[in-house]
Parts: C-alpha cells; structure tokens; sequence
C-alpha cells in the first residue's frame, strides 16, 4: 500500500514548476508520429514487482517515451534495451512494451527513477533532483526485500549516493557493497550510449545476469 500511496503522490507533484510547464507543453505540442496520441503529460509513477528483491533507478522519463505512455522506460529506446534484457534473463514476461497496460509484468523487479518529470534536453537542475529524492527514499526505506540496486548513469549514480551515504565511484559494471546489499553501476541504455557503441549488448546484458545472480542465488 505504500508503494501505492507514494505513486499517487508522484502523480500530482507540483513541486518544479519548470519540469511541470515542459511537460504540459510537450504532451500538447506531441511529436508528429504519436500525434494520434493521448500523452500522459504528468509525473510518471514508478512501476513493478512490490516485493522486488531488485531495484532499478534510471534518471527520468523521456519527453515522448514514459511522458507520453505514463509508464516508465515504456514507448522509447532506453526501455527496448531494458525490456528485451529484464526478459532474456527471466525476469519479466515481455521482451517489448510500447505502452502501459500491455500485459507487461516484471519478476522480482522495481523500477524508479532519479525524477519523475521529463526534463528539458535530459537535464534536471540539482534543486529538481533534490525535490523528487523524497520520493526515492521513501521508496528505498519501503523496498525492504531489495538485495540489488541497479544504478543507470552517473546523475543516478551521485543522487543515490547522497540520499543513502554510499561510498564509492561510478564505473559501468562495477559492482559495490552496501548495507549488506549490493549497488551495481551502468551506463544509461539511451540513444546516446548505445548507439554510439559505448553501451555494448554483451556488457548490458552481463549487468542483468549478475544481478539475478546475486538476488536470486537459489534460482540460478
């Protein structure tokens, strides 16, 4: 139930004027080809398995991805990657989504994310990250099966690290110790990354096979 309650908080967040304006305006103006679209237009609710004993913290919805389909990493590159990984290694039921209410579902795992507003250009202020990481220690303290945290980028990254008193720097692949948990980091799957070779599949997917491994080490 808290899960639920810190969702509908996250949906009717007002508290950076900025990211809410960008928002409104973007599910208006839309993009040519979902211009048949009803965009969700609003802060994007986090999403998963409430007993998940992995949680994935990415940095923010995309302006005509999650900001369009309300669903995190739902309708654009970065949740093609995502999805098509969680699913090869078992841990949701669909190796695709391109939008909520699909009959995705997700094994074991939690998705959030850094901000729940899309950002103009990807770039959240310090002040709009701040803001929404109430959101993400609550989540943090509610998750308590929580074995793994899968860090996507280095924005998430240095957040996670300042809410929680983690130590330790960003590296993709590297894996840290925390509270008797484990933190693994990786490079965001957007565009960016990807198509530009610095995300390779087999380093990708090799971040979700250890993470199974250590959150599930009965059913590997």
């Amino acid at each position: 139930m808290e899960l639920n309650w810190i969702n509908e908080e996250i949906i009717n967040c007002k508290k950076c004027p900025r990211l809410i304006n960008y928002i409104d305006e973007v599910a208006r103006r839309k993009k040519r080809m979902f211009k048949n679209w009803e965009y969700w237009g609003r802060p994007v609710p986090s999403f998963g398995d409430q007993r998940a004993k992995i949680l994935i913290i990415g940095l923010a919805p995309a302006a005509h991805g999650a900001n369009r389909t309300g669903r995190m990493f739902t309708g654009d590159s970065s949740g093609k990657w995502l999805f098509k990984a969680l699913n090869e290694v078992g841990l949701s039921n669909k190796g695709e989504s391109e939008r909520a209410n699909d009959g995705l579902t997700l094994n074991g795992v939690y998705i959030t994310s850094t901000i729940h507003c899309a950002p103009p250009k990807n770039l959240p202020t310090k002040e709009e990250i701040i803001n929404c990481s109430y959101y993400l220690r609550r989540e943090i303290d509610t998750l308590k099966e929580v074995k793994v945290y899968i860090i996507l980028g280095r924005i998430a990254f240095d957040n996670f690290k300042r809410i929680t008193g983690l130590r330790g720097e960003f590296q993709h692949g590297k894996i840290l110790s925390f509270n008797g948990k484990y933190v693994i980091c990786s490079y965001h799957p957007s565009a960016q990354n990807t198509n530009t070779g610095r995300l390779k599949w087999k380093d990708w997917i090799n971040i979700f096979k250890i993470a199974k491994e250590l959150a599930f080490p009965k059913a590997t």
